[in-house]
């Protein structure tokens, strides 16, 4: 069973992501580290005793559709409720209409923990949270008044409906379409597909947040608009007023993360109301409806790098626990006359120790954009703009790299586990099915290496990056200059693995200089790894530097005399490899 890592959560919030010397500066206003430690602990007990409890049998039961709509597996619906009742919900969003303010790197913590109590359940709130923060940034006073305070308390839920059957990644080509009514209120007609948590029974309202088209719109993406959508009409004294004209056609049949109702969604198709057509509300302006949708999906994008984490470390707790009580064969070295554990043979070892490395530099990874993420707020001039773009620059690695370690480290673990891993009974298939998803929504993985490469890269003119690779060099350096034993050959294949990400950067900014699109994107995948694999041996050694135990420096060796070798070959494939997948297209035709 699950087991939420709080004392690893904190110390990589505070010693490696940079809360702890924030808190010291005063950065986070009245927040104190024993706050944090007891907000930590809380968060850390409620997904090991409530949400984890009900994760396998969420996936088994799933989520159903009747007459009267979507039911969620038995339980779920009460225990998001005694979840929102804590205050989670609120927990970074804004004071104004009820939130506790609190900064993103805590709520990105929290995140982590209910995704590894169950990452069906988790989808939820994610959205919610988002979509609150999307309405606060860009909404009238009017829509904040009447829809904020509930959804960040979480009695009302949210959603985001972006996909269409035409319209996947390319927004562009979307066809819901919005009709201006003459109160200044709109009428909304169309299909959304994979719309997570569309419809439940965790809550009496849905607040749906859609993108549509005005007749007079302008082609593409540029003539996109955002409509708040809810479920049930709001009457002027705030009740609950008429079913909308919306509801749930069918659910999607998903490999994983069962538990969460993926919908089909239709609107205006005259099944309710007295006329077709979901009322709806503009948020921001008319055709500027994606600028505003970004700042949901930015945060979605980190929400989703950290439920590759969660899937990591409980994949990683799991195989463990196995590999300690499962006996086969005698490792080198076993004396006693019993088979050994499985964990003393060299192979398994290796997997796990290998698990446990790349989830933990994920961690550090994801922590580090929530920190960027805050600074940008607190701080002001210069240095708010360097931390914004801090953030976008780590915002697709964390993406990235989080979730695809996620299915890595989970097929790990069925591996550790042998031919039980594969029998749903042992819940590792189970963590392997969720993973999945996640380096493919809130924009692929790809999508994520071309922003990586064509936007971020080229921030301060290629300065932010640049500087950002100073500061590994920094770590490497200081672990050179410390002069422990128990690093090994750290320091140096640590410098090696910089150097590469460092020339593959350059040739990057080159390329893209000259315009050579499509030599710059062919290496846009691996690039991302590099630079991936390169933060986890830094923040690995970062952290083993900042805490002196052996352990973290075995950690940190393991990474760099194991991990890091890889990044000479990513190297070469980044500056290298774009002949040869020119040529090789032809196998394809």
């Amino acid at each position: 069973m699950y087991k939420a890592p709080v004392e690893e959560i904190a110390f990589t919030l505070k010693q490696v992501a940079g809360m702890a010397k924030a808190l010291e500066a005063g950065q986070m206003g009245d927040l104190s580290e024993d706050l944090v430690d007891a907000i930590l602990e809380e968060a850390g007990r409620f997904a090991a005793d409530e949400i984890a409890p009900l994760s396998e049998a969420g996936d088994r039961q799933g989520a159903k559709l009747t007459e009267a709509g979507v039911v969620l597996p038995e339980g779920w619906a009460d225990l998001y409720r005694r979840w929102a009742e804590g205050g989670w919900n609120s927990l970074a969003l804004s004071q104004d209409f009820g939130g506790q303010g609190l900064p993103h790197m805590l709520n990105v913590a929290a995140l982590e923990m209910w995704n590894g109590g169950s990452m069906g359940f988790a989808l939820g709130p994610v959205l919610t949270m988002g979509a609150a923060e999307a309405l606060d940034a860009h909404g009238s006073d009017a829509l904040k008044q009447r829809y904020l305070t509930k959804m960040i308390s979480g009695e009302w839920m949210a959603t985001m409906n972006l996909t269409e059957p035409s319209a996947g990644s390319d927004l562009g080509g979307l066809r819901t379409r919005a009709e201006r009514n003459q109160d200044g209120s709109y009428r909304i007609f169309g299909q959304k597909i994979y719309i997570t948590w569309g419809d439940h029974d965790a809550t009496d309202n849905i607040v749906h947040l859609v993108l549509a088209r005005l007749p007079d719109a302008p082609a593409g993406s540029r003539g996109i608009s955002l409509f708040l959508v809810p479920k049930f009409l709001i009457n002027d004294d705030g009740s609950l007023g008429a079913r909308n004209d919306l509801h749930c056609h069918s659910l999607e049949h998903k490999l994983g993360i069962h538990g969460s109702p993926t919908c089909t969604m239709i609107y205006g198709d005259g099944k309710f109301g007295d006329m077709p057509g979901a009322i709806g509300y503009l948020i921001g302006e008319e055709n500027k409806g994606l600028a505003c949708m970004f700042t949901m999906m930015n945060n979605a994008r980190l929400a989703v790098g950290m439920q590759g984490v969660a899937i990591a470390e409980a994949a990683t707790q799991k195989a463990l626990a196995y590999a300690q009580e499962r006996r086969q064969g005698k490792a080198p070295g076993w004396t006693e006359a019993t088979m050994s554990p499985i964990v003393e043979h060299p192979d398994v070892a290796r997997m796990l120790v290998t698990m446990k490395a790349l989830t933990q530099g994920a961690r550090a990874i994801c922590y580090s954009c929530a920190h960027a993420i805050d600074m940008s707020h607190h701080l002001d001039g210069d240095e708010a703009r360097h931390f914004a773009e801090r953030g976008a620059l780590l915002t697709p690695i964390a993406k990235s790299f989080a979730t695809d370690i996620g299915v890595e480290v989970a097929s790990l673990g069925i591996q550790v586990h042998g031919g039980m891993g594969y029998i749903e009974e042992t819940g590792a298939a189970r963590l392997l099915r969720d993973a999945r998803i996640a380096p493919i929504y809130e924009g692929t993985n790809g999508i994520q290496a071309i922003d990586l490469v064509t936007r971020k890269l080229p921030l301060s003119g290629g300065g932010q990056v640049r500087g950002f690779i100073g500061e590994l060099k920094a770590i490497a350096v200081a672990v050179d200059a410390s002069n422990r034993p128990d690093f090994g050959d750290t320091a140096t294949r640590l410098l090696t693995a910089i150097k590469d990400l460092e020339e593959a950067t350059e040739w990057l900014l080159a390329k893209l200089g000259e315009g050579a699109m499509t030599e710059a994107l062919s290496g846009a995948t691996p690039y991302q790894r590099l630079f991936g694999l390169t933060l986890t041996g830094s923040y690995l050694a970062k952290a083993a530097l900042a805490d002196g135990e052996d352990k973290r420096a075995a950690l940190a060796r393991f990474a760099a005399e194991n991990l890091l070798a890889e990044t000479a070959a990513l190297k070469s494939t980044v500056t290298g490899g774009a002949a040869s997948l020119a040529a090789a297209r032809a196998v394809l035709a």
